[in-house]
C-alpha cells in the first residue's frame, strides 16, 4: 500500500515539537508531532478529524515517571519493516513456541487466534478511543503520527518499547491489525515501554477471554509473568468485558 506524503510539516498545528530525533541521528521528515501541553478534553477528537484526512492519527504521549518525551526513547525507524509484510498468526504462534514453555510452564501447542466476540460497546471504535484518550490522560501529551490506521502508528515512529521481546515493532503492529479488525482496538497512548489501546469489542465469555490471553501472552509476556496465576486469572480479570489493554515490556 503506498503511503501519502507526510504532512505534518505542512499542517498548522498548536505549540509542540515535530520531532525528527532517532537512534542513528535526525530522520529525514518529522516522525511525529507532540504538544508542549497536556492534552486537554476533546483534544483527541479535534486532532482526529484534522489529521485522519491528511494520513496523521493521533495518540497520547505518556513521558512517564522520569518527564522523558520521544526525544528520549531510542526510536528506531530505520530498523522497521512494514506491518503488512507480517502474519499476525505467524508473530504470535513463533513468540508462544519460543516463552510458553519455560515462562508459563506450558508446552501446549499454540492455540490458534481467538475468535472475534460478536458483541461489540454502543459506541464506534473511534469513538470509545476518544473517550478512553479522555478518561487515561493526566499530564499526557497530544501527538499525531503519519499512519493510515491506529495499529500502525508504532511502526510508523520506530518505537523500541518492546525492543527486549521483540526487535522489529512492525511484527507486533501486525498482531495490532488483526486486533483492530477482531477487537475494534485503537492505539490510544504510548509511553517508552508502554501501550494502552482501547477495545471496542472484548470478549463477553470465559472461553473467548482465554483464548485471548494466550495471545496477550505471545504479544507481551511481562504481562501475564507479572500478574499471578496465570492465563485464566489474567483473562478473568484483564480481558473479560474490559475496553482498555494495557501492556508493559520489561
Amino acid at each position: 500500500m503506498a503511503a501519502l506524503p507526510n504532512q505534518l510539516a505542512r499542517l498548522e498545528l498548536p505549540a509542540g515539537v515535530l520531532l525528527d530525533t532517532t537512534e542513528n541521528g535526525p530522520w529525514h521528515e518529522p516522525l511525529l508531532w507532540y504538544g508542549d501541553e497536556p492534552a486537554l478534553p476533546g483534544d483527541w477528537s479535534r486532532l482526529r478529524a484534522t489529521g485522519r484526512p491528511l494520513g496523521l492519527l493521533p495518540v497520547l504521549i505518556d513521558r512517564g515517571r522520569r518527564d522523558e518525551g520521544p526525544e528520549h526513547w531510542e526510536l528506531q525507524p530505520a530498523r522497521t519493516s512494514y506491518p503488512g509484510d507480517h502474519e499476525a498468526e505467524d508473530v504470535l504462534s513463533e513468540a508462544w513456541d519460543l516463552c510458553a514453555s519455560d515462562e508459563l510452564d506450558d508446552s501446549t501447542p499454540w492455540p490458534g487466534l481467538a475468535p472475534a466476540p460478536a458483541a461489540s460497546t454502543p459506541a464506534t471504535a473511534d469513538e470509545l478511543a476518544a473517550d478512553i484518550a479522555h478518561m487515561i490522560a493526566d499530564g499526557a501529551r497530544p501527538a499525531l503520527v503519519p499512519a493510515r490506521r491506529s495499529a500502525d502508528i508504532p511502526a510508523a515512529i520506530g518505537w523500541s518499547g518492546p525492543l527486549n521481546h521483540e526487535n522489529d515493532v512492525a511484527r507486533l503492529c501486525a498482531v495490532l491489525r488483526s486486533w483492530e479488525d477482531r477487537f475494534d482496538i485503537r492505539v490510544v497512548a504510548l509511553g517508552f515501554d508502554t501501550m494502552t489501546v482501547s477495545v471496542g469489542r472484548p470478549p463477553t465469555t470465559e472461553t473467548e477471554a482465554l483464548a485471548l490471553a494466550a495471545e496477550h501472552f505471545a504479544f507481551c509476556p511481562d504481562n501475564v509473568d507479572h500478574r499471578p496465576h496465570g492465563l485464566r486469572a489474567y483473562a478473568d480479570k484483564h480481558l473479560l468485558g474490559q475496553e482498555v489493554w494495557t501492556f508493559w515490556w520489561d
